[in-house]
């Protein structure tokens, strides 16, 4: 198992960088996976960061990237929900990398 050295800790995750424990996500922690990820958290990452996470609280799963763009379009209007928008923030996948960020699992569907 992998960890993340952060604040004198040991925050674990997975092979592919996924938190082991969401409950051990902090903002904070999220700039230290978004610098592994070659991403600068701008207020518009933290608008999907956040939108993943209150989407997580109320569903318990992480959306795949079609759901993710149809519940964006539906919550900040058809500009924040394309995939064109989404992938210029989130390069390698904006549920995928997005959803690592978000201290988030995998989301279901994404290989």
């Amino acid at each position: 198992m992998s960890a993340y050295a952060f604040n004198g800790m040991q925050i674990a995750h997975d092979e592919e960088g996924y938190l082991t424990d969401i409950a051990e996500w902090t903002p904070e922690l999220a700039e230290l996976i978004a610098k592994s990820e070659n991403i600068a958290l701008t207020p518009e990452h933290w608008e999907v960061v956040n939108f993943l996470r209150d989407y997580y609280e109320e569903y318990q799963i992480a959306p795949a990237v079609r759901i993710l763009m149809k519940e964006m379009t539906k919550k900040y209007g058809k500009e924040k929900g394309d995939q064109k928008y989404l992938y210029g923030l989130f390069p390698y996948g904006p549920a995928k990398q997005a959803c690592k960020i978000a201290g988030l699992p995998k989301p279901t569907g994404c290989v």
